[in-house]
C-alpha cells in the first residue's frame, strides 16, 4: 500500500482492515505482517502511522478512514478513544454480537478442532448503564492538581481523566467527578489505592482501599456524600477480609433471580456478574441446556455464591457445587438456608489441582455438569469430569480461547459432542466475549 504524509506529520499507510482482533482492534497486513490498528473497523480502507514495530507483528493508529465500514457509528461516550474501559463503541451492537460469535466460533475451530452442531441465538440485555461491578482507579495527579478516578487510559498505566461513565451504572456512571472531589477533600486523599463498585437490585456499595486511617473528619465527609448519594460506603485498610461498613451502612447487598423465586445475598467484594439483566438470562439458559430431570443429580463447579446451583436445585434430586473461596461458600450455604433449599450441598477445594480423590467426586455419580471456571479455564478438571461420565456438561466462558482448548479435550479425546454454543453479550462495547457451550455424552 501506498505510504503518504509529508515533514513532520506522520508518515501514513493505507490498508484494507481485514478482521478483528480479540483485543478488538482492526487487523491488516502490509508487506505481509500483520499490523493491529486501534479504532479501525473489518471492510475499512483506512490510513495509519506506526506506533510500534514487533517481530510477529506491528501496531498502528489510525490517522482517517477513507472508506467507512456501514456499522461504524459515532461513540456515545466523550471519553472514547482515551479510556481504556471501551473499544467498541465505534460500532453498531448488532455488528459487535456478529463479530464476538464469529470469534467463538473460529476460535472453537482453530484452536479446539471441533464445531457446534447448532448455534445459540445470542443473549443480549441493556448496552449502556449495565455495568454493575468495577474497580476504578484512584491517583492523584500533581501536574493537574486533582484527584482522579475512573478506568486506565488505552494500554497506559496512567488513569483516563473522566467526568463520567456511559457502562457504569448510572448511580456511579454520573459521578465520578464527584467521587473524585469526595476523595480529594480527605485528609488521605493521596492513600486511596482505588474504589470498588458493587450494585444491588437496590442499593450502590463503594469500597475504599484506604492505605493510611481516615479521619473523624474524613469519615464525616464520607457519610454525607453516601448520604447525598444514596450510596453505602465501605472502608478496607488492608486485604479482602478487612472491608468493613461504616457506621450505620448495610452489610450486605442482594439480588433477585424472580423466575426461580430466589433472593441472593453478597458482600461487595464478592465475586457476582457485572451485568444483572444478561445474568438471570443466562441462569436461564443453561438451565434449559443441562435439561434437568427430577431424578439428576447435578455437579457444579467454580459456583461462587450460588448464582448456578440454588436455580438448578429448583429442577433436580441434588445439587453438590464446588468453590475455591471460603468466603463465597459461606455466602452460598447462607443464601440456601435464606430460600430455603436444602437439597445442596457446598464444598471448598482448590480447583486448579486435581480433585480425583476429593470425597465430592470419588465413589460418586453426576448425571449433570455445570462449571463456569475463570479466563483460564478448566484444563486440571476436564480429565476429572469426563471419567464421571455425565450426561451432559454446560461450559459457561469468559474467554473463547481456553474454551476452544477445554472442548478440544471433552470432544477429541473424551468422546463428547459439542451440542450447541453460542455468546451471551454481558459486556457491551468492549472486547470482552462470554459464551455458552453444551457437551453431550455419545
Amino acid at each position: 500500500m501506498r505510504p503518504t504524509g509529508t515533514g513532520a506529520e506522520p508518515q501514513g499507510f493505507d490498508v484494507q482492515i481485514e478482521s478483528l482482533s480479540p483485543e478488538g482492534r482492526g487487523v491488516a497486513r502490509l508487506d505481509g505482517k500483520v499490523v493491529f490498528i486501534a479504532d479501525a473497523l473489518p471492510g475499512e480502507e483506512v490510513r495509519f502511522c506506526y506506533t510500534r514495530r514487533r517481530g510477529r507483528f506491528d501496531e498502528g493508529r489510525l490517522l482517517e478512514v477513507l472508506r467507512p465500514s456501514p456499522h461504524r457509528v459515532e461513540p456515545r461516550c466523550d471519553h472514547f478513544g482515551v479510556c481504556g474501559g471501551c473499544v467498541l463503541q465505534h460500532l453498531d451492537t448488532d455488528e459487535q454480537i456478529r463479530l464476538k460469535q464469529g470469534i467463538l466460533l473460529e476460535s472453537l475451530q482453530h484452536i479446539g478442532g471441533v464445531m457446534p452442531e447448532s448455534v445459540l441465538a445470542p443473549l443480549r440485555a441493556a448496552s449502556w448503564g449495565y455495568r454493575r461491578k468495577a474497580r476504578l482507579g484512584v491517583r492523584f495527579v500533581r501536574k493537574k492538581q486533582r484527584v482522579l478516578v475512573g478506568f486506565r487510559e488505552r494500554q497506559s498505566r496512567y488513569l483516563a481523566d473522566l467526568r463520567q461513565c456511559e457502562v457504569l451504572h448510572p448511580s456511579v456512571g454520573r459521578h465520578l467527578a464527584a467521587l473524585g472531589e469526595l476523595i480529594q477533600g480527605l485528609s488521605c486523599y493521596d492513600r486511596i489505592a482505588q474504589v470498588e463498585v458493587a450494585v444491588s437490585d437496590e442499593e450502590t456499595a463503594l469500597v475504599f482501599r484506604n492505605l493510611a486511617p481516615l479521619s473523624s473528619a474524613d469519615q464525616l465527609q464520607l457519610q454525607e456524600f453516601a448520604r447525598r448519594y444514596s450510596v453505602h460506603i465501605f472502608l478496607q485498610p488492608g486485604g479482602p477480609d478487612s472491608v468493613e461498613a461504616l457506621a450505620g451502612q448495610t452489610e450486605l447487598l442482594s439480588y433477585a433471580l424472580p423466575d426461580f423465586e430466589l433472593e441472593l445475598f453478597f458482600r461487595p467484594t464478592d465475586f457476582t456478574q457485572v451485568n444483572s439483566d444478561l445474568n438471570r438470562q443466562m441462569v436461564a439458559r443453561a438451565i434449559e441446556l443441562l435439561e434437568p430431570g427430577a431424578e439428576d443429580s447435578v455437579l457444579e463447579l467454580f459456583c461462587g455464591i450460588g448464582n448456578f446451583s440454588l436455580p438448578i436445585s429448583r429442577h433436580v434430586a441434588s445439587v453438590v457445587a464446588i468453590e475455591g473461596a471460603a468466603g463465597l461458600v459461606e455466602r452460598a450455604r447462607s443464601n440456601a438456608r435464606h430460600n430455603g433449599i436444602g437439597n445442596v450441598e457446598f464444598h471448598v477445594a482448590n480447583l486448579a489441582e486435581d480433585s480425583g480423590t476429593q470425597p465430592w467426586l470419588r465413589g460418586r455419580s453426576y448425571s449433570r455438569v455445570l462449571l463456569d471456571p475463570p479466563r483460564s479455564g478448566a484444563p486440571e478438571m476436564i480429565g476429572t469430569l469426563a471419567a464421571a461420565a455425565p450426561r451432559r456438561i454446560v461450559y459457561v466462558s469468559c474467554n473463547p480461547a481456553t474454551l476452544a482448548r477445554d472442548a478440544g479435550e471433552l470432544v477429541n479425546r473424551h468422546g463428547y459432542r459439542l451440542e450447541a454454543a453460542g455468546v451471551m453479550d454481558m459486556f457491551p462495547h468492549t472486547a470482552h466475549v462470554e459464551s455458552i457451550a453444551c457437551f453431550v455424552a455419545n
